[in-house]
């Protein structure tokens, strides 16, 4: 590396083009780089979704899930598998084990399930897919007073144009109804003519298609060959034949029943702004950028406006491209003040020239590491901004130290090239390891597992970038732009302005050093005089510390709820209740609405905060997010939501919103449940607790009532709820054994009762991009009539007709909304929100772990297992964990390999728990909580504070080197050092303050990450410029005390082999 010096040293062409190759580069990259708010996380999980309309959440789970599971389970690499079994519909997710190859476990599940023959034959062909997180760009709203028809037809249309943008990859229509066409026939008509719902859906089939019939070659060419008979609109249905009489005479569709041309027979609507509305949900796939995906819908809104007729709108709400563009914005104003506080460091400490070159490190090391930003499949990205920030000081550090040294050589007369070579060289040990111990500090960062490793990795990975291209700019570019800086002019008067600045910074350097030499050399002298006494009182303040967290003064939480700009009310009301009775408790939560937003705009007439209202009854799909079948598909769910501003634009918390918000709500009549939150960023829920051990629904939802009972004591505990839901009335029915003789069996009776009140899929049609049912069933009227069951006739397998009542029982009982499993074990999920203002999730988790006893007894066979955010937060601390001691075994050997000692590394890395130790007293002052990236800052702490140490070492072994005795040596190292230490202290603290100080909404999580790495530097830098010294000089006692206790072994047994020399006779 020496050769490498002073080779580009001599060659500054060298240097300034691989300056040049890292500037222009990076320039590039950041012109093409992808821009996102968050880094995508991709999870490690395959899906089975399986439709089968009609059936009950108990047959669903029966038929289905347990078939699915008993056929995946064995697959390599599954960690956990989930199930939930919903009205007409199965989802089972196998969760792989982190690092699994996700391709290969799809293909495997998807042979399993392919060899499955047992599926019910109404249901759908299974869909196995990989798990995808698609993010969220920006919803548009089509809304007006017009029919469902056109609203459908202008939605599409919407939905199309958008697809077809550049930079849009995927628009999905919502709430909208898919399209059916329904052939009613009535019990009545079908009796009068002698027919059943089976011969008019194979009329339909029989008829209504499109068949190839080969070719005919002539002379003339060759002649397709093709029977056209397909019908597509309801029209046509109505004229297919269905019956031949003897007499020639034909019975059509239009005959005996009607065909309605419409959509399927579910409840489902949108509302926007109070109006009817469907929504275009646009998320982006791959590599596209979310701004230019914005960008491109919002030059397209106000065109198809304009083709649109009067009362029917086009309106962009849920813009995240915003939230982008608001987080970037906040975090590069912390850079640039960051930046700007670094600056000033080095201008109040060094000469303008050297202070210049230093800093030009920063933006050339930034630039450098995007240059390489595809090549790691990195993105600009709130995480790689954050990665920025935190090594901003740290980045000058190692060119402050060398920059120190070379002037240190040319205050001994060297020319500036000389000084440049041999100050680098001088130094490049201890830098070079240095800047590898803080690389070192953040690999378990790379390697933290689950959901939360996605997201916190690319920290690490921007960090390592940063630093690698920072000791590569200080260790070959930094000496050459020394070696030839241009010497400071000397002809003329420098002008009033910089005379006082010079003026300034004299006294700033002569304070500096007065407080090197002078006062901090009469503390060094104590602290080695007294050295025991230091460390006793250090091992003391390591003990208060730990204090802290055991008094309860020092709260800590895995991850701060971080909250959105939308307010949420969700409402489940009791399954299969009318669709009236939603909509009144929907009016009920939308009048408490009205009034806040008033409250709001009374409050800040000239800045509005809300923006729009919206909602759905019919579904709870509003928030983006994996799809759960028990929250689509009924009459029994809404959800509404009141868009705000940015939380940058407004005074008002989104919380105290929803505070409000439920305040004026209510209690809502027949509600079974009713939550309000925000489209806050989470790991999870705060409180999920999984309760299992019996497949009786009873017993678990007797103890899910314990534990929800339990958690109610808390203050600070709401909207506490589980996933048991009861579902609609059953009729349960079977054959009469008087009906047995008949040669009816049970499958006639369900197939036949299915036909007529759910319908028999006759055919499936492709009509432009639509999947249109078409359906042959008892009308409408029919079908929601008890009073119909009773007057059906049951056809036997020789066409007889026998009345409903003569050969089936029925039985009332109710069912389960949904049946959720995990691990083949049935599951009820008790999940609650956490005011963290009163308390926190740990200490509640804390206490329902020791009543957790109280649970057993009453309840033996049920145990617990927590999931959500606790989850997360064991996946990601144990390979934190392990990441740290991975790492700290990593700095040892960087520091001992230098050092050639096995026992002054140990001495450079006592300081770190002192690091530990400022970050958590900086957070105490700050009035911060105690946070999953406050660990992360304090693993990465762990490598900034050992450079110091480092250095002062190197320095102490040089100077014993030159033959200066050990406290002489000590004490002429630790003054030589304690300048460039404290100016690489100050650097990294001053740069981070913008954000320790922080106090926008969309800084929340990563100020205490800054706090950490802030607060430890410096506190950890205190104790290293006295710790260091006095350690160092109690390891030479020690190693005296070693070799006393080995001579005076050594000298007993020379004695003893005297005395027995003596002894022997001659």
């Amino acid at each position: 590396m020496k050769g490498a010096i002073e080779w580009f040293v001599r060659n500054p062409v060298a240097a300034n083009l691989l300056m040049l190759v890292m500037v222009v580069g990076g320039l590039l990259s950041l012109s093409n780089i992808q821009q996102e708010e968050f880094p995508p996380i991709e999870p490690e999980a395959v899906q089975v979704t399986v439709e089968y309309r009609g059936a009950s959440p108990a047959e669903v789970e029966q038929s289905l899930c347990l078939r699915i599971e008993e056929a995946i389970e064995g697959t390599p690499n599954i960690d956990r598998l989930s199930a939930v079994a919903a009205e007409g519909a199965c989802n089972v997710t196998a969760e792989l084990v982190v690092g699994s190859d996700v391709d290969e476990a799809t293909t495997e599940i998807q042979n399993r399930i392919d060899a499955i023959d047992t599926f019910p034959v109404e249901s759908e062909k299974p869909v196995v897919s990989k798990m995808q997180l698609l993010q969220g760009v920006l919803k548009v709203a089509i809304s007006g007073r017009i029919s469902e028809v056109d609203l459908k037809e202008i939605g599409e249309r919407a939905r199309d144009q958008i697809s077809a943008l550049d930079g849009v990859s995927q628009a999905e229509l919502v709430y909208d109804r898919p399209y059916e066409i329904s052939i009613e026939v009535s019990e009545e008509a079908l009796r009068r003519h002698g027919l059943d719902l089976d011969t008019v859906a194979r009329a339909v089939r029989a008829t209504s298609l499109d068949l190839p019939g080969g070719s005919v070659k002539t002379e003339g060419g060759e002649i397709l060959l093709r029977a056209k008979g397909q019908a597509y609109r309801g029209r046509e249905f109505e004229e297919i034949v269905v019956l031949t009489r003897t007499d020639g005479t034909l019975v059509r569709v239009a005959d005996i029943g009607r065909v309605v041309d419409g959509f399927e027979d579910t409840e489902l609507r949108g509302l926007f702004n109070g109006d009817p509305s469907v929504v275009i949900r646009v998320r982006r796939t791959g590599d596209e950028d979310v701004l230019e995906a914005a960008a491109a819908v919002k030059a397209w809104l106000p065109r198809f406006q304009a083709s649109l007729p009067e009362g029917v709108d086009v309106t962009i709400f849920n813009d995240e491209s915003m939230d982008l563009v608001i987080r970037l914005d906040v975090l590069t104003k912390n850079a640039r003040s960051g930046l700007i506080m670094v600056l000033i460091v080095l201008a109040l400490f060094l000469r303008f020239r050297l202070a210049m070159w230093v800093a030009a490190g920063v933006p050339i090391s930034l630039l450098g590491a995007l240059f390489l930003f595809p090549a790691f499949d990195l993105t600009l990205s709130t995480m790689t901004v954050m990665a920025f920030i935190l090594v901003l000081g740290v980045l000058v550090d190692d060119a402050i130290v060398i920059g120190e040294s070379v002037h240190t050589y040319e205050t001994r007369g060297e020319s500036q090239m000389d000084a440049a070579i041999h100050g680098t060289q001088a130094v490049n040990v201890p830098v070079i390891f240095g800047v590898m111990t803080t690389m070192a500090a953040f690999l378990p960062i790379l390697i933290v597992p689950g959901r939360m490793g996605s997201f916190f990795g690319v920290i690490g990975q921007g960090a390592i970038l940063c630093l690698f291209f920072s000791l590569v700019e200080s260790q070959l570019i930094l000496p050459a732009h020394l070696a030839h800086r241009r010497v400071e002019s000397k002809r003329g008067e420098p002008n009033a302005f910089v005379r006082a600045w010079q003026a300034f910074q004299k006294r700033m350097v002569d304070g500096l050093d007065r407080l090197g030499s002078v006062h901090y050399a009469r503390w060094l002298d104590g602290a080695v005089e007294w050295r025991y006494a230091v460390v006793a009182s250090a091992i003391g303040i390591l003990i208060l510390t730990a204090a802290l967290f055991a008094s309860g003064r020092m709260r800590y939480q895995f991850f701060p709820r971080v909250e959105g700009n939308i307010a949420y009310a969700t409402l489940t009301m009791e399954r299969g209740v009318p669709l009236e009775r939603t909509e009144i408790a929907v009016a009920q939560i939308q009048r408490a609405a009205d009034t806040l937003v008033a409250e709001l705009e009374a409050m800040s007439p000239d800045r509005p905060i809300v923006v729009h209202t919206f909602g759905s009854i019919g579904e709870q799909l509003a928030r983006d997010g994996p799809v759960d079948p028990s929250k689509t598909g009924g009459s029994h769910l809404a959800e509404i939501g009141i868009e705000l501003v940015p939380s940058v634009e407004r005074d008002i918390t989104t919380d105290a919103v929803l505070a409000r918000w439920r305040e004026l709500t209510g209690p809502v009549p027949d509600a079974v449940e009713l939550t309000f939150g925000s489209d806050a960023f989470t790991a999870g829920e705060p409180i999920n607790i999984e309760l299992y051990g019996s497949d009786d629904l009873d017993q678990l939802t007797a103890a899910s009532e314990r534990v929800k009972a339990y958690l109610a004591t808390f203050t600070g505990v709401y909207d506490i709820t589980d996933s048991f839901r009861a579902g609609k009335q059953e009729i349960q029915l079977s054959v009469k054994q008087s009906a047995l003789p008949l040669g009816l069996t049970q499958q006639d009776l369900a197939r036949q009762v299915r036909q007529a009140f759910y319908g028999e899929e006759a055919q499936r049609i492709q009509r432009g991009r639509d999947d249109v049912r078409v359906m042959v069933r008892y009308p409408e009227a029919e079908r929601r009539s008890l009073g119909s069951l009773e007057d059906m006739r049951i056809r036997t397998a020789d066409g007889v007709e026998v009345p409903f009542a003569a050969v089936a029982e029925a039985e009332i009982s109710r069912g389960f909304a949904s049946i959720r499993r995990t691990d083949r074990r049935r599951v009820v999920t008790v999940t609650a929100e956490v005011d963290r203002a009163i308390t926190t999730p740990e200490a509640v988790l804390a206490a329902f772990r020791e009543w957790t006893p109280q649970l057993s007894a009453a309840h033996p066979g049920i145990t617990y297992r927590l999931g959500g955010e606790q989850r997360e937060q064991a996946q990601a601390m144990g390979g934190v964990v392990a990441g740290f001691a991975m790492a700290l075994f990593v700095i040892y050997v960087l520091l001992a390999v230098p050092l050639g000692s096995y026992g002054q590394p140990l001495i450079i890395m006592s300081i770190i728990p002192f690091g530990a130790v400022g970050a958590i007293l900086g957070h105490l002052v700050l009035g911060w909580d105690v946070i999953f990236f406050s660990i992360l800052g304090m693993v990465a702490l762990s490598g900034v504070v050992v450079n110091s140490s480092l250095v002062l070492v190197h320095a102490i072994n040089a100077h014993r080197d030159e033959g200066l005795e050990l406290v002489e040596a000590v004490r002429a190292a630790s003054i030589l050092r304690f300048r460039p230490i404290l100016l690489t202290t100050a650097t990294t603290f001053f740069g981070l303050i913008p954000l320790m100080l922080e106090q926008a909404v969309p800084a929340t999580p990563l100020v205490p990450m800054a706090i950490s790495l802030g607060c430890g530097v410096l506190y950890a830098s205190i104790m290293t410029v006295f710790l260091v010294p006095a350690g160092y000089v109690i390891l030479d006692d020690l190693a005296d005390r070693v070799r006393t206790l080995r001579d005076a072994r050594s000298g007993a047994s020379f004695g003893e082999d005297v005395r027995a020399a003596d002894a022997t006779p001659r």
